[in-house]
């Protein structure tokens, strides 16, 4: 059979196709609860502390990110796109540890002057408290490893539902006794050490320490192009709110963010929920199965992402005055551009995703330089000639013109297929012209908004996946081909038993 030819037989649950399935589906169960648990907490600790309280956390929150790209050095990403993880363990934890002490220590030495630096000077405490996750993130780094490379999501959902107890039942408890913004950081810190302890406790192994001077330059050699690419993926995703900001002035930057923060959702549930199945799907494939796998898995994460895209963008005058009031609705313009750049990110991170896997963290950072390059003019072009809705549509221009050239010439240099990606895009941009028509224009007929949000979201969806629904059934068909070899855990592990890690 080739991997074009769809599967007929019943699937064997060792091969990595039937995990894979298994784990997407965990992995999307468990980032849309864990969204909403989270979103829930923010709306009672919002009425327990002050707004300022809140801001001196961001701040903290925000040298947290910065740190934790250099940090995390794409050692899991390393551990699990090859596999031999008993072999290198040892080496990875002492590695993830000191780098982690290393910048922990820094991190609360200069607490002041970063938060001076932020503009919110009283953080500084709150900044040291949450450098020792820095630590406890880099103690996980091994059983993190061994739960993605096995497609555990499951399980890693357990740990992940767990966490998020603690760190709720915390941060209420020290908030009624009037710990302030430090509530959140110390509860931050024991929801990540039942994490790791679980994490421990579930794969079955303990820390342990060595040194092996190879692997250790292996990962380094990996991790720090990944490092610098996550920390520039994180400029780039908010160089626009200084951009904004610097153009417009705070009132119509907070409108842009709650525009920004809305597009992201296809991200944050379907793109995060992929990357965790797509990089050990990646790596334990070969090469002809992982090009077929990657143009097949972004013509069906686009046609996911865009339905999400165009119900944001058509009906973005409606949604945003029905969740957040009506004081909000200028934020409808930016969001009719974002929508659509929500969707593009979740196929650039599927992308990128195949190239971590294939060892090519240097052509990641590449394109986020590029990327960064880009958008900064364009966004002030953007704003000067069409305001908020310029800004939106600035980031699918830099999208469609720069990002996406530059993923497809790197993954094109390992082995993937340009035109076969493309061609699988394009096919759901043909529906999106005619679901946003009628879900723009049932919306119309309605005054009560929740009755126009429903009636105009059931039309675009109606419209969209009568179009695509067949096609995208064939290529889920082509999807399951190529994904359904087996599975080879003790390979990977490099042990017989996972236990012998300990």
């Amino acid at each position: 059979m080739t991997i074009d030819e769809p599967v007929t037989a019943p699937e064997a649950t060792t091969t990595i196709g039937a995990k894979a399935r298994r784990g997407f589906a965990w992995s999307t169960v468990g980032s849309l609860v864990l969204r909403v648990g989270n979103f829930g907490v923010g709306i009672i600790m919002a009425r327990l502390l002050a707004p300022e309280q809140f801001g001196v956390f961001a701040v903290a929150l925000t040298v947290q990110t910065i740190v934790l790209a250099f940090v995390e050095m794409g050692l899991t990403a390393d551990l699990v796109r090859l596999g031999n993880i008993r072999a290198r363990a040892a080496t990875a934890t002492t590695v993830a540890v000191g780098l982690a002490l290393i910048f922990a220590t820094a991190m609360a030495l200069l607490a002041g002057p970063m938060s001076e630096a932020l503009g919110a000077g009283q953080a500084a405490p709150v900044v040291r408290v949450m450098s020792i996750t820095l630590v406890l993130s880099a103690l996980a780094t091994v059983p993190h490893a061994i739960l993605q490379t096995g497609f555990r999501q499951s399980a890693q959902f357990a740990v992940d539902g767990s966490g998020l107890l603690v760190n709720t039942v915390a941060v209420l408890s020290l908030a009624l006794l009037g710990f302030g913004a430090m509530s959140l950081a110390l509860a931050s810190v024991l929801s990540l050490a039942t994490t790791c302890v679980l994490q421990y406790v579930i794969t079955h192994t303990r820390p342990r320490f060595g040194f092996d001077r190879e692997v250790a330059t292996q990962l380094i050699r990996f991790g720090l192009p990944l490092a610098l690419a996550n920390l520039l993926s994180w400029v780039v995703m908010n160089v626009d709110y200084v951009v904004v900001g610097w153009h417009s002035g705070p009132i119509i930057l907070g409108t842009y963010v709650l525009a920004f923060n809305m597009a992201s959702w296809p991200m944050s549930s379907l793109g995060l929920a992929l990357r965790v199945v797509a990089l050990p799907g990646f790596s334990q494939l070969d090469d002809k199965r992982r090009s077929a796998g990657l143009s097949l898995a972004a013509g069906l994460s686009f046609t996911l992402a865009l339905l999400a895209g165009v119900l944001l963008s058509s009906l973005a005058s409606v949604v945003i005055p029905f969740v957040y009031g009506d004081k909000w609705q200028a934020a409808a313009q930016a969001l009719a551009g974002l929508a659509f750049f929500g969707a593009l990110r979740v196929v650039f991170d599927l992308m990128a995703t195949y190239l971590i896997a294939a060892g090519a963290t240097r052509a990641v950072l590449v394109v986020q330089v590029l990327w960064l390059l880009a958008l900064g003019p364009a966004m002030v072009i953007g704003l000067d000639r069409w305001g908020l809705a310029g800004a939106g549509w600035a980031h699918v221009v830099i999208g469609v013109g720069i990002a996406l050239p530059a993923y497809l010439l790197a993954v094109r240099s390992r082995g993937a297929r340009p035109l076969a990606i493309l061609k699988n895009m394009a096919v759901p941009l043909i529906a999106v012209a005619p679901a946003m028509f009628a879900g723009y224009q049932i919306s119309e007929l309605f005054d009560m908004r929740l009755l126009a949000l429903l009636s105009g979201g059931l039309a675009a969806s109606a419209v969209y996946l009568g179009i695509v629904f067949l096609w995208a059934r064939r290529l889920l068909r082509r999807m399951r081909a190529v994904m359904d070899v087996e599975h080879d855990e003790e390979k990977q592990l490099g042990e017989p038993k996972l236990a012998a890690i300990a």
